[in-house]
Formats: structure tokens, C-alpha cells, sequence
């Protein structure tokens, strides 16, 4: 695994589980969210469950993602299957949110901007992640 792989990864997977820790101890009144901080109707229960129905695909795509980058260290070749998991489930994350907002014509670039960004970033290393799990071409000497 690529040192740049590895380290979007990580950053994307770890910020991913701080942002639900806070969001749990903010559901739970452990914490108070300044409202210029949060999502546009974090209030309406319908948008709260919007929010929260991403959990288990966050949770999952974290969750894959540093396994990979454990795997990776370890030598292990199961990497890149873990890798194409996370990233996967990644864009899928980030595409589902820019579509909600985008349908709501919201485009509150603190929100909106990050979840292109979720959407986008994974491309730079899917093409190269497929290639080498697909191995050689028929005809190629393996």
C-alpha cells in the first residue's frame, strides 16, 4: 500500500469515528454543538435519522479502511480487497449525502464541499487498487 493510500485512509477513517463519537455524546446531551456548526435542520427528528441512517456504512468503511492500512503493515496481501471495500463504501457515503443536499438545493460548502470530497478522493486510487487485484491480463504470463 501506497504511503499516500495509507494515509488518506487513515485520516479519512479516524476522523470519520471522532465525528460519530461526538455526535453520540452530543445525542446524548454529553456535549452542546454550537448550531453554526451543524447540519441544516439538525433538529427535525426526520433529518436526525437521515444522519444517523449513515452510521453503519461509516461505521463499515472506517472500519475496512484500517484494516487495510493494519493489514498492509503486517505484509498481509488481504489489503487491497479491504481497501477497495473502504474506498468503495466511501464514495457511496459521500455520493449519497451530496445527493441529498443537492436535491435539497442546500450547498453549505462546510457540508457540502466534504462529502464531494468523500466522493472524489477514493478515485485517485481505485483504478490502480482494481488493476492489481485483477492481476495479469488473459494471454500475460502470471
Amino acid at each position: 500500500m501506497s504511503r499516500s493510500l495509507a494515509l488518506s485512509l487513515a485520516i479519512t477513517d479516524l476522523l470519520f469515528l471522532a465525528y460519530w463519537s461526538l455526535a453520540l455524546l452530543s445525542q446524548t446531551g454529553v456535549v452542546a454543538i454550537p448550531a453554526e456548526l451543524m447540519y441544516a435542520g439538525y433538529d427535525n427528528p426526520r433529518v436526525v435519522a437521515w444522519n444517523w441512517s449513515f452510521f453503519p456504512l461509516d461505521l463499515a468503511f472506517s472500519v475496512t479502511g484500517l484494516m487495510a492500512v493494519r493489514a498492509s503493515r503486517r505484509g498481509d496481501p488481504a489489503w487491497r480487497p479491504l481497501a477497495l471495500i473502504s474506498l468503495t463504501l466511501t464514495v457511496v457515503a459521500g455520493l449519497m449525502a451530496v445527493a441529498y443536499w443537492a436535491i435539497l438545493r442546500e450547498f453549505d460548502p462546510s457540508w457540502f464541499l466534504p462529502n464531494l470530497a468523500l466522493v472524489a478522493w477514493p478515485f485517485v486510487f481505485l483504478p490502480g487498487l482494481v488493476c492489481d487485484l485483477a492481476g495479469p491480463s488473459q494471454g500475460e504470463a502470471a
